[in-house]
């Protein structure tokens, strides 16, 4: 692809056309020599804008039936109700038998397909454990230059399931009444990345109430053991809809406090992961220990990030340079 017309992509993608978002999405999850080639510059090239800088992107996470679907789609129309433009992430599990999404998320989120200022894609994840699919970072990017809001839906996670924490600037953890005790929030590894939570399907309000004090004397005691921030927690009914529009005033009113170097940093950080994840699963820690070893690829991405280079193009520079020195050896 001709880098006018990587160009021309990126600025229609700037003004959130679907046909552009579309065209982006099938670049980066074309395994093709040529389309990953093309789909780093695009990348590149995406990172920059002013959309992208001022975009929030929110990751939803919790375990399986708690209503993280339902809960996505209704802070979605709520969002667009505030005229804010919105990009879904639905990660499904894969089927057995194809591989692929099994698409329920994208089947329990009902959108009208005419809204210019909504774009739902479902991914499967893959084979991946982190509650995420392989390609969402590249998704998010694409996202987060042609909406306001990105919004990234997890699969079921368990206790140690945290990707979704490297791509999002704000997480949203969601239980459900019930969900059990404040120890065995405690115990489980999630609870260290959320900056907000969610008690849904609170029609039952003593038990929605219990669950949210158990939440919050799980999250007292996490702010001793090394959690370093407040964490509020908010109680909802995604099929009453009752709830959301304070959800959605506290995502709002958290993402006015982030501040830009902040979030640059952290996705800046995220870069350099994703660039060191993308050259490991070509190449194992044999790639890694030949080119110098975790840490001089980590400083090396994040030279490489802060010159606008994708963490695409960083990979396939660093295949590059492995694959000509097995070559010589």
């Amino acid at each position: 692809m001709a880098s006018a017309d990587l160009g021309a992509l990126v600025e229609r993608i700037g003004r959130g056309e679907k046909t552009a978002v579309a065209a982006a999405l099938n670049l980066v999850e074309d395994t093709r020599a040529e389309a990953r080639e093309n789909a780093g510059a695009l990348l590149g090239l995406l990172r920059g804008s002013a959309r992208s800088q001022a975009s929030h992107r929110i990751g939803i996470t919790g375990p399986p039936g708690v209503g993280k679907s339902t809960l996505a789609a209704a802070l979605a129309r709520v969002l667009r109700e505030d005229k804010k433009t919105v990009g879904v992430l639905a990660v499904d599990p894969s089927s057995t038998r194809s591989g692929g999404a099994l698409l329920g998320d994208r089947a329990r989120m009902a959108f009208d397909p005419a809204d210019e200022g909504l774009f739902v894609r479902s991914v499967a994840t893959g084979g991946e454990v982190g509650g995420l699919a392989h390609s969402a970072a590249a998704i998010v990017r694409i996202f987060a230059a042609a909406y306001d809001v990105v919004l990234i839906e997890t699969t079921g996670v368990g206790q140690n399931e945290t990707d979704v924490a490297d791509v999002a600037d704000t997480v949203v953890l969601v239980v459900q009444p019930g969900s059990g005790d404040a120890l065995q929030f405690i115990k489980a590894g999630v609870m260290e990345i959320p900056d907000l939570c969610v008690v849904n399907k609170a029609d039952e309000s003593v038990l929605a109430q219990r669950a949210a004090a158990d939440l919050s004397s799980a999250l007292h005691a996490m702010r001793g053991a090394g959690v370093d921030h407040e964490v509020k927690v908010c109680l909802t009914s995604a099929l009453a809809g009752t709830g959301v529009r304070e959800l959605a005033t506290l995502l709002t009113q958290r993402r006015a406090t982030l501040p830009d170097s902040s979030l640059r940093t952290h996705r800046a950080l995220v870069d350099v992961s994703w660039a060191l994840s993308l050259f490991t699963r070509a190449h194992g820690s044999h790639g890694t220990e030949a080119l110098g070893g975790t840490e001089a690829l980590r400083e090396e991405a994040a030279a490489r990030a802060a010159e606008g280079v994708s963490a695409l193009q960083i990979a396939a520079e660093w295949s590059t340079r492995y694959l000509d020195a097995a070559r010589h050896r």
